[in-house]
């Protein structure tokens, strides 16, 4: 069953990051996913129709909106994922599915791969989905992440620094193309994400009263870039 998580983020500068990351790393677990260094890099292709639906919907606080991506980890194109990220009433819920690096390509090119019998259900409601929305490649956001885990209330938080975008969609697969920075320097976000309950202590300790909560968007900000506003 598909379940909506809390999900708050802020931004925040490279003082503050230092201090709530050994602030987290004494209470909380390193994700395993991300390994010895501690952190991955994340690389997205964001998707949106012809006449920027998904961005508009953002930028009014359309409520509930969604948006689809492909994403890869640690450059690594033998695993690849396609999500759709639904938000409603500040909540967030996560479809993904996994994609061979053809039907990537086909997503890439601004195609959707074939939608077959043979697929699981969830994948071929997804590439449907994107079917009938027209959804086209429209930016690339990468970012490198340090993420801690909490089993109770299954807490996740995460800093995302190196924030960039590049318009240079078709050259996705390739891990080889141009980009601006979006943040102004120092700056990086940190993200909170937990079921029913966040643990007190974890509220307390990572001081999140005090910090100023924010509806940022990496596909939003990015794209404000390229359109210049």
């Amino acid at each position: 069953m598909d379940k909506y998580r809390h999900e708050y983020k802020y931004i925040i500068d490279s003082g503050q990051r230092g201090i709530l990351m050994m602030k987290a790393s004494a209470m909380m677990s390193r994700d395993p996913n991300a390994g010895s260094s501690g952190s991955y890099l994340i690389r997205s292709l964001y998707f949106d129709d012809r006449s920027d639906t998904c961005f508009y919907q953002n930028e009014s606080g359309t409520d509930p909106r969604a948006k689809f991506r492909i994403r890869i980890y640690n450059d690594d194109t033998d695993f690849i994922r396609l999500e759709k990220k639904i938000k409603r009433r500040g909540m967030t819920l996560k479809q993904s599915c996994t994609l061979t690096y053809e039907e990537a390509q086909s997503l890439v090119s601004g195609r959707i791969p074939e939608i077959r019998s043979d697929q699981p259900d969830g994948k071929r409601r997804l590439l449907w989905e994107m079917n009938a929305l027209c959804l086209l490649p429209k930016t690339i956001v990468t970012y490198s992440r340090v993420p801690f885990i909490y089993s109770a209330g299954n807490v996740r938080i995460t800093f995302d620094s190196g924030l960039t975008s590049s318009d240079e969609t078709e050259r996705f697969l390739t891990l080889d193309y141009r980009q601006r920075p979006v943040l102004p320097t120092g700056k990086s976000i940190l993200e909170v994400k937990w079921d029913e309950l966040l643990p007190a202590h974890i509220k307390c300790t990572m001081q999140l009263d005090t910090l100023q909560w924010n509806t940022f968007s990496k596909y939003y900000t990015c794209r404000l870039v390229g359109f210049g506003r």
